[in-house]
């Protein structure tokens, strides 16, 4: 299976576009460190959601073109960033006022595990990992909405989505969508519902491949992305 779904699975980037398509304008939108990140290079045409990052930017734009990077200008995963007109620069205190206030729309980050109630592990202990949940927790109780961008199973072909997270989480039934290399998947009332999938794939291979139970409400639709 897990060959087969290396074949039709969608890249980090196609997620991240998929992702930015439900971004509203004028959300005000943090991107977590590493593969969230993407999701800022995908703004739909028309829409300006306010991006902003832990250390003191709001209103950031998608990162500069190699060569016209500017190091005073980083997010919080030390990347170039360029900035949009009117955006601010803040301490780091303030900056997680914001987040601690309740003033952020949505959260995109990655994951290990996303539980069926909506449970987030995101954050390891393991070899080479920083020993520290970070501001992922602050954000994650704090964001009006989490969204979660990942691939669908592990690189041992585990499922990501399961019954129960088994690493340590991050924080507790604040998930509310799950973007990952074969599906979007909502979590309701304690459930995962599935909302689209890649046509190529049947309903009962993606249920081969997630750890508890996919709950439909109507018509699935077909995920679709741009080619890679």
């Amino acid at each position: 299976m897990t060959l087969a779904l290396d074949t039709i699975k969608l890249s980090n980037a196609q997620i991240a576009w998929r992702a930015a398509q439900d971004i509203e304008d004028g959300a005000y939108v943090n991107l977590g460190i590493g593969f969230p990140e993407m999701v800022a290079q995908y703004t739909v045409a028309g829409r300006v959601p306010v991006f902003h990052t832990e250390n003191g930017v709001l209103g950031f734009g998608p990162t500069p073109a190699p060569g016209d990077e500017d190091w005073d200008l980083i997010n919080a995963g030390k990347k170039a960033i360029t900035l949009k007109p009117g955006a601010a620069f803040f301490h780091h205190a303030d900056s997680f006022a914001m987040v601690r206030g309740g003033h952020l729309d949505l959260a995109v980050l990655g994951a290990y595990q996303v539980a069926q109630n909506g449970d987030l592990a995101n954050w390891s202990t393991g070899k080479g990992a920083i020993p520290a949940v970070g501001g992922a927790m602050d954000l994650v109780q704090s964001a009006k909405r989490v969204a979660v961008v990942t691939d669908h199973v592990t690189k041992k072909g585990e499922p990501k989505l399961v019954n129960r997270c088994t690493m340590p989480l991050t924080g507790v039934s604040c998930v509310t969508r799950v973007y990952t290399s074969l599906a979007v998947v909502d979590i309701a009332d304690g459930h995962f519902v599935l909302r689209e999938k890649l046509s190529a794939i049947s309903f009962d291979d993606l249920q081969a491949v997630t750890g508890a139970e996919l709950k439909t409400e109507g018509a699935i639709g077909d995920l679709v992305v741009p080619a890679a």
